[in-house]
C-alpha cells in the first residue's frame, strides 16, 4: 500500500473527511513520526509494531567501479519490528487459499 493508496482508503471510510483533510492526517502523522525518530526516540503502536533506530559500526568498503578501499562511516537506520497481534493476522492470511 503507498501513501496515496492510504489517504483513498481513508477518505472512503471516513466520508466526512474531504480527501484533503485525509492527507494532511497522514503527512501529520508521518512527519511527527520521522521527526521522533531522528530525534533518536522510539515509537510504539499497539497492534501493530514498533519503529526503533539501529547503529550499524564503521567499516571498509569498496568502490564497485575501481576496487578502492573506501572508509564507510558509523550510520543509525530505521528498523521495524511487527506486533504480536500483526504478525498472527499475517499468518492466518498467508495459511488462507488465495481468492481466485
Amino acid at each position: 500500500m503507498t501513501k496515496s493508496e492510504l489517504i483513498a482508503r481513508l477518505a472512503a471510510r471516513y466520508p466526512q473527511l474531504v480527501a484533503k483533510d485525509a492527507d494532511y492526517a497522514v503527512k501529520t502523522i508521518l512527519d511527527a513520526m520521522a521527526q521522533s525518530l531522528s530525534e533518536g526516540h522510539r515509537i510504539e503502536i499497539r497492534g501493530f509494531g514498533s519503529f526503533s533506530l539501529s547503529k550499524r559500526p564503521p567499516r571498509i568498503g569498496r568502490n564497485p567501479k575501481s576496487g578502492e578501499r573506501v572508509l564507510v562511516p558509523e550510520k543509525r537506520v530505521p528498523h521495524f519490528k511487527a506486533g504480536k497481534e500483526l504478525r498472527e493476522r499475517v499468518d492466518v492470511a498467508a495459511a488462507e487459499p488465495p481468492p481466485v
